[in-house]
């Protein structure tokens, strides 16, 4: 019986595993050789050794360009994000009139905040004669040239990406609610006011959820697109040229598929490593239920 149960799972789980097998460890093993190719999609891969890897970091100043601007993109969204979800967050957690209109109301942009039509819609909403110009002209500002200027573009790119915090506000709130009142009821015995109750009780008793957020934020930042194609193409100046952007018109654009599968790697090792740096970090600062720390 026991047998029969056991193959009966592997059937229920068999779309997963062959889901996960067909499209995403086969691409990803292929992605992994490619990068050591020569390849252009019309004709069989041709090795050629560490040539991608050693052209990328030599050669290649489209390439230290895009870096630099995925790592400034990367940790000004992430941190900016993260402080204001939780912000958010501890507003929502107390009992307001209307308080589960507001929390969908702040939860939906990040449904909708990846989708193509909210970026056409950026576009038209930061344009020389869009509403935040004439909002801006209105209360006697003058206009700025919000995708001219690097400085503006990347600013637009990384606004539309704090919009979408709702995410983790929601994770955010799940893990304010679940802290037991009686802690803060012993908090204000004691004398202590909210700032230092929010320090010292609330922020070590989420820091779980802020690393899983973290984590979650980071990867999600690395691997960015539909902002800066639809709405800065990358420019100006390639100011908001993002490590994906350059995989794509690489692979599909120009077709030299290995030399994108090479800048995938150097992308996935990147998060790797931060990933990495972020775990060996967390046992500093991130508390768990039980952990008996000095």
């Amino acid at each position: 019986m026991s047998g029969d149960n056991r193959f009966l799972g592997l059937v229920y789980l068999s779309p997963y595993i062959i889901g996960l097998m067909v499209f995403t460890a086969l691409p990803f093993a292929a992605s992994f050789y490619l990068s050591f190719t020569d390849y252009n999609l019309m004709s069989a891969p041709v090795f050629t050794g560490l040539d991608n890897y050693w052209k990328l970091f030599t050669g290649d100043r489209t390439f230290r360009k895009s870096l630099w601007v995925t790592l400034v993109y990367v940790f000004t969204t992430v941190p900016l994000k993260l402080a204001f979800a939780l912000f958010i967050a501890v507003i929502l957690n107390y009992k307001l009139k209307f308080i589960n209109f507001f929390r969908t109301a702040f939860y939906v942009p990040s449904i909708l905040g990846g989708s193509i039509a909210i970026a056409v819609m950026w576009r038209y909403l930061f344009a020389d004669v869009g509403i935040v110009n004439m909002a801006l002209a209105a209360i006697g500002f003058e206009p700025v040239n919000w995708f001219g200027d690097p400085t503006n573009a990347l600013f637009t790119i990384t606004l539309l990406r704090l919009w979408q915090f709702g995410s983790a506000m929601v994770i955010f709130l799940a893990a304010l609610q679940s802290i037991d009142k009686s802690l803060y009821e012993a908090a204000s015995i004691d004398g202590a006011g909210k700032f230092a109750t929010f320090w010292h009780i609330t922020m070590p008793l989420i820091t779980p959820v802020i690393f899983f957020n973290l984590i979650m934020q980071m990867v999600q930042a690395f691997q960015e697109f539909n902002g800066p194609y639809i709405i800065t193409q990358g420019g100006p100046l390639k100011s908001t040229y993002l490590l994906p952007l350059y995989i794509y018109e690489e692979a599909f654009k120009r077709f030299d598929m290995g030399y994108a599968s090479a800048i995938a790697w150097v992308l996935f090792v990147i998060i790797m490593v931060l990933t990495v740096i972020a775990f060996w970090s967390s046992r500093h600062w991130v508390y768990y239920a039980g952990d008996k720390r000095s």
